[in-house]
This record gives C-alpha cells, sequence and structure tokens, in this order.
C-alpha cells in the first residue's frame, strides 16, 4: 500500500502533485450536484403551484415576509399546514421564533407583490396595504386567501427547514383567480369552468 502524500510546507512538491487533482475532482463534484440540482428544480417546476406570501413579525416589531410556492395543507382536524424555508435565508430566524404568522394567498393581480417579496428589497411593506391581524401579524390587502397560524413545530428537511402551522383563523378574498407558478413563469387559469 502506497503512503500518502505529505503536503506539508516541508514538501511543496507533494502539495504540487495532491491538491491540484483533488481541487479538480472537487470542482467537477460541484458542477454535477449542481446540474443534478437544476434538474431536480426544473422537474419540481412541472407541478403547478399557488403563489404565496408568508408575514410575520420580528422580534423588534418590524414586519417581514418572503415569497414562497411549498405551502400545503397537512389536516383538517386540526387544521394543519406546512411550509418550508431554506436554510441559509436571513429570515429563518424571525420565522423560527415567530409566534404566529399569515400566509398570503395572491390573486391574478398581484405579480408585482410576488416579485417585490422575493426580492432582496429590505423595504417590502413601504408601498403595500396591509392590515394588523393575530399578534399583529400583516395581512396583505387584495388576496385570494388568508390563514392565520400559530406555531405549531419546525423540522429539519435537508437544506430547508419545514414548518408546520396550526390555522387559527382564515378567510377568503373576493379575487376569484390565484396566482399560478409552472415551469419558472407566472401562469394564470384560463377558465373557470369545471372539467
Amino acid at each position: 500500500m502506497r503512503a500518502p502524500l505529505d503536503s506539508s510546507p516541508d514538501n511543496p512538491e507533494a502539495a504540487a502533485i495532491d491538491l491540484p487533482g483533488r481541487n479538480t475532482r472537487h470542482a467537477q463534484a460541484t458542477r454535477d450536484r449542481d446540474l443534478v440540482c437544476r434538474d431536480f428544480r426544473d422537474a419540481l417546476g412541472s407541478f403547478a403551484t399557488g403563489v404565496t406570501v408568508l408575514t410575520t413579525l420580528a422580534t423588534d416589531g418590524k414586519p417581514i415576509g418572503l415569497t414562497i410556492s411549498s405551502f400545503n395543507a397537512v389536516s383538517l382536524d386540526p387544521p394543519l399546514i406546512l411550509w418550508s424555508l431554506a436554510c441559509d435565508s436571513p429570515r429563518l430566524a424571525a420565522f423560527r421564533h415567530a409566534g404566529h404568522y399569515a400566509v398570503n394567498v395572491l390573486a391574478a393581480n398581484q405579480e408585482a407583490i410576488s416579485n417585490c417579496f422575493a426580492s432582496r428589497d429590505e423595504d417590502r411593506f413601504d408601498a403595500l396595504v396591509f392590515t394588523p391581524g393575530l399578534a399583529g401579524v400583516p395581512l396583505i390587502e387584495g388576496c385570494s386567501a388568508w390563514f392565520e397560524c400559530s406555531h405549531e413545530a419546525h423540522y429539519p428537511g435537508g437544506d430547508h427547514l419545514i414548518f408546520l402551522g396550526r390555522v387559527q383563523r382564515f378567510a377568503r378574498g373576493q379575487a376569484a383567480d390565484p396566482l399560478i407558478f409552472h415551469a419558472g413563469r407566472y401562469r394564470r387559469l384560463h377558465s373557470n369552468s369545471e372539467c
């Protein structure tokens, strides 16, 4: 069996031989992983979803929010929903410690709101019309529906944290059509006719 090369500063030849190969393999593995992640994300994009903005209050009382499409019903009795947030999100700590949050289901004419809350803009609420809900959590006006939730639990889920919320109050808006996201683009329902 061959001994591993010593890549210490005392043996620069070994470092020159060993590290470039290792760096090349690491770079290739990273590119391969990124391609698989991109393909996986594209395949997930085949599933059309609604678009929501999650809102809560930071510990200093400042409203915060973000756009998500990973929102699902879990249970009717008790009424539970779930959603997830990337572990590297700058808003993760605020949502993790929030006692309440709201799921604002966006209407078809609210693309601009979706884009605003998906951006890195810090002043997301400046030009937004909203009303305070339970615990003062912002409810965005003009939405298709609202779900006001108390924090039930959160669980690790790979590179995301999964949030389970207990719906305390909900309402449907007057907007007929929801905002839809599919294959990386906003979509609209073509008709309200049933199959």
